[in-house]
């Protein structure tokens, strides 16, 4: 959901570093920037990291300004004592963390859409091009030949290639406000849709294949994919099916066809932010397992 934010980052023509989480270094591999800072989630190391790695740029380095699009405390702690002048929301009591703090919009805003504002209100404020005033329609993740090349080998290992077949997501980390993230009726959807004569996937990472297998045993299990392969993966699917989870988000940023199902979280909040995505159910209910196969069987049907 940062797309939008990190292409307007680009375009004001200031050398781009991110930051982030391991695992986003190979889902971001095609977007232009100078480098990749792993953060670790721990506030020494991390901090550890960004001072090593300003000191490294020599002269770039002194001048560098950190923008953060997490609302998170120790997100600004560690860019403060690694001495990076920083914008942000000032959420959370962290405005004495930040040299240049802002006030979220009043308006209820998607996340694309409340980041993207952050950006350009960032921008604005250093004097430097702040480009659109929305951000578009879709993400536009751009895949590297690799993330094609190991999806299409993962494919052709499954006896898959040059099929169709749906992809589902049977499993979501974590719980929101103590509730389960995981839609419960997949193996039933996957049941059905293999009686309709549809190939149905699954690609879970490792910790998670065990509840996979749990939640849609008759899924077909392909091998664990990096997060820019999986995209590649969800663009190649006659349909994704899953939950509100970074799975939707991944599917919504490399195009693909989605169905994401909510029961516990906002679609208008942290929905897939993709004109070929559909969303069924609300933060106070699961759709149905007949809702969700009607809506399944709507979106393959129209995919032939």
């Amino acid at each position: 959901m940062s797309l939008p934010s990190l292409r307007a980052l680009h375009a004001s023509g200031l050398p781009l570093v991110i930051c982030a989480r391991p695992w986003a270094r190979d889902l971001l591999d095609g977007v232009e920037k100078q480098d990749f800072i792993p953060m670790r989630g721990k506030v020494g190391p991390d901090r550890a990291a960004v001072s090593a790695h300003r000191r490294s740029l020599g002269a770039q380095g002194r001048h560098a300004r950190g923008l953060l699009l997490p609302d998170s405390l120790s997100s600004a702690l560690v860019f403060r004592l690694a001495g990076l002048p920083s914008a942000g929301y000032r959420d959370d009591g962290r405005s004495f963390l930040l040299r240049w703090p802002f006030a979220k919009p009043a308006d209820s805003l998607h996340a694309v859409e409340s980041w993207h504002h952050l950006t350009r209100v960032a921008l604005t404020r250093w004097g430097l091009p702040s480009g659109p005033a929305q951000p578009g329609p879709t993400l536009d993740l751009p895949l590297t030949p690799a993330h094609e090349q190991a999806a299409g080998q993962a494919l052709e290992q499954a006896g898959l290639a040059d099929q169709r077949f749906v992809l589902i997501a049977p499993t979501a980390t974590g719980l929101h406000k103590g509730k389960i993230k995981v839609w419960p009726g997949f193996d039933t959807l996957t049941r059905a849709l293999q009686a309709r004569g549809h190939t149905v996937v699954m690609c879970p990472p490792p910790a998670e294949t065990d509840e996979a297998r749990r939640n849609a045993p008759t899924a077909q299990l392909l091998p664990p994919l990096s997060l820019g392969a999986f995209a590649a993966l969800t663009a190649k699917a006659a349909l994704v099916v899953c939950n509100d989870s970074g799975v939707s988000h991944v599917a919504a940023a490399a195009s693909a066809r989605e169905l994401t199902l909510f029961g516990v979280t906002r679609p208008g909040r942290t929905g897939p932010w993709s004109p070929r995505a559909v969303c069924v159910g609300s933060e106070q209910a699961w759709p149905s397992t007949d809702e969700v196969e009607r809506q399944a069987n709507r979106l393959l049907d129209g995919t032939q």
